[in-house]
Parts: C-alpha cells; structure tokens; sequence
C-alpha cells in the first residue's frame, strides 16, 4: 500500500491534507474548510474520497463539510459529538479510526477550543500527526474557547512523540511564528535558520509543512517553557509570578497575542 499526504490550499492560509492511498485512488480528507478546491484537487487526480476527517469546530475547518456530503453521499464522516457537522462517526480522547486496514489514534488536543482532536496515523513505522489548531511549527493556536494549561498539556504531549513523528499543521504561519519566537530567543541559531527557509519558501508559495517533532522542540518556544533562555526573553518582556512551564506558556501566549 502506497500512502502520501498532499495540502491543498484554501481561504487565506488554510491547509486540508488530503491522504491519498494511490494504491486504490482512495482519499481520505482532514478539516476542509471549504469544498471547491477539494473537488477540483480530487476531480483533477481521479481520486474518491472516502472520508473526512474533524479536528474542531471553527468555521475555516468545517465550512465545506455539508457541499461534500452532498458530492460524495458515501463519503464518511468523522468528528465529536461536539463539532458542528453532521457525522457518521463520533470521536474523542482514546477513540480508533480505520484508514485502510490501519488504526488512527485519536488524542485529545484541547486549549485552542474544548474539543479539539489530533489524529496520529502510522504509516510504515512513521507516525503522522493531523493536529489541526493546537500546534503550528514555531507556534500554537489562540486560546478561544479553552484554557493555556488545556493547551499546555496539549502541546506537551504532543511533544512526546517520537522525534521523526511528522505534524501537519492547518495553516501556513509558520515565518510569523518564528518572527515572534526570535524575539524570545534571539541567540538560538534554530529559530534564526528555520526563519531563513520559511521566508524563502513562503515567498515560492510553497509550504513549510510538514514538520518533525525534533524540528519543533528545537525551534518552538511554546514547547521550550523549561529553558533558561526562553524563560529570560519572558522575563525580559512580562513580569511572572513563578517560572514553572506552563506559567511561561500562559505568559508567552499573552504576548504573540499581541505581537
């Protein structure tokens, strides 16, 4: 079985992974956000899509839901209870889902909304995590309708997969992102060279997503709560009441907020 993920874009920096089973022409789509360009990227490649899978309920994840429903009425879909689309499957923390023949974990990943999922596929020895809004490369999600130790605990397990797990994020944030992280750690050679290749990409139009887990504990300084040097470029900006990690984090999301 062959297994490849592709983006497609869509709204402003959107990203639906489509993952693609080129073995039987099989899809299988994460968050679309809108249903134009998933039609036309499946129409263009010959694919049929057999399922969609939900991380949270904001509009720029699940807007094109009901259009493919309609296109595709076999197709299956895959969310919480709580997520607002209509589904043939209810998820939440610790449920399976079948991707042909193989079994994706379902962790949940809550802070940027309650009710957030991730889902970790294993592809040949390789775990591929969709983690929606929780985590970006360089960054995390807004806190909107969860809190910063939800989302703490979120991107910290997360950060316990293995080091070539990759993460696919659902928008293109990643230069600003590290922009931000810069000012926080100005000396990490990391953070400096990774804004170097996301400018230069992002200015190609091409993504910088995918991302490894051992990519992001180096250059994220939302996962780097316990370092010295994150904790002195807080320090520096904010005063904290005690510098254990997820009050870093609590202080770090407060000031990208206003970056």
């Amino acid at each position: 079985m062959s297994i490849r993920i592709q983006p497609v874009n869509a709204l402003k920096d959107n990203y639906i992974w489509i993952i693609i089973n080129d073995s039987n022409g099989q899809a299988i789509i994460i968050d679309p956000g809108e249903a134009a360009p998933v039609i036309n990227y499946l129409t263009e490649q010959s694919l049929e899509p057999i399922a969609i899978w939900i991380t949270h309920r904001h509009y720029d994840h699940v807007d094109g839901v009901a259009e493919l429903q309609e296109t595709y009425p076999m197709i299956h879909v895959v969310a919480h209870s709580e997520h607002p689309v209509t589904a043939d499957q209810t998820i939440k923390d610790g449920s399976t889902v079948n991707a042909w023949g193989r079994t994706a974990q379902v962790w949940g990943t809550e802070g940027h909304t309650e009710h957030h999922v991730s889902y970790i596929l294993d592809v040949d020895g390789r775990a591929h995590c969709f983690c929606g809004d929780t985590l970006f490369s360089g960054g995390c999600g807004r806190i909107l309708s969860g809190t910063a130790e939800m989302l703490y605990n979120s991107l910290s397990r997360l950060s316990e997969l293995p080091d070539d797990a990759l993460l696919y994020p659902a928008h293109e944030y990643t230069a600003a992102n590290l922009r931000f992280g810069r000012t926080i750690e100005p000396e990490n050679a990391a953070i400096q060279q990774a804004l170097i290749d996301a400018t230069e990409k992002t200015e190609q139009h091409i993504p910088t997503l995918p991302v490894t887990v051992a990519h992001e504990q180096a250059i994220n300084v939302f996962l780097r709560t316990d370092e010295d040097s994150v904790i002195a470029g807080v320090e520096a900006k904010t005063q904290l009441p005690d510098t254990r990690p997820v009050t870093v984090f609590a202080a770090l999301r407060a000031l990208k907020d206003n970056f």
